[in-house]
């Protein structure tokens, strides 16, 4: 597979290894006969090695096959969470180096996960593209300031903190992007 082809949440063999792409960086020179060059960072199925890779864009990496079950939060075992397979209820145990952001989106009742296998062993967590949460912590809406696009910060439930625009109120719910962690409207 062409390095310009290589999606977020892939998985590449490279050097006889197994690899989680966890971002894809494009970067495109602004002088003449310059190559663009992908920059990858990924992670070897299962630890929490780390492969900051540049390729150019006609060089291959080998996708590797991986099955996405869609799943639901059990529970916590320890530091681990226990997702289950939503059609046979087959339990995968993900360490928090296999999904590192989701303590801050993670509430009873979140749906639209996908637990990426690789051999049937879980390999990473895919999360729903938005999540809603609740403010439990912003400073109160001034009348009179008018500015249009205004922001503040807001202390979420699970203790994330996001900017939101001045109107927002605490206990209000709003929609969060857990791709790049920024508020993307009201609920």
């Amino acid at each position: 597979m062409k390095a310009s082809e290589i999606k977020r949440n892939q998985v590449v063999s490279h050097e006889g290894k197994i690899y989680h792409i966890r971002s894809v960086e494009r970067s495109a020179p602004t002088g003449r006969g310059g190559n663009t060059t992908f920059r990858f960072q990924m992670y070897v199925v299962g630890s929490t090695v780390k492969l900051d890779l540049s390729l150019r864009a006609d060089d291959d990496l080998a996708e590797v096959d991986m099955s996405r079950r869609p799943a639901s939060f059990s529970y916590m075992d320890g530091e681990n969470y226990v997702f289950l397979d939503n059609e046979d209820f087959t339990p995968y145990t993900l360490s928090p180096q296999h999904a590192p952001d989701l303590k801050d989106y993670l509430v009873d009742g979140l749906e639209g996960f996908f637990v990426m296998l690789v051999d049937e062993q879980p390999i990473a967590l895919q999360m729903p593209q938005f999540v809603e949460l609740t403010i439990v912590d912003t400073p109160p809406f001034l009348k009179g300031a008018s500015a249009t696009g205004r922001t503040k910060p807001a202390k979420l439930e699970t203790g994330l903190e996001v900017h939101v625009p001045e109107f927002i109120a605490n206990g209000e719910k709003v929609r969060v992007a857990t791709e790049t962690g920024e508020y993307s409207g009201r609920v």
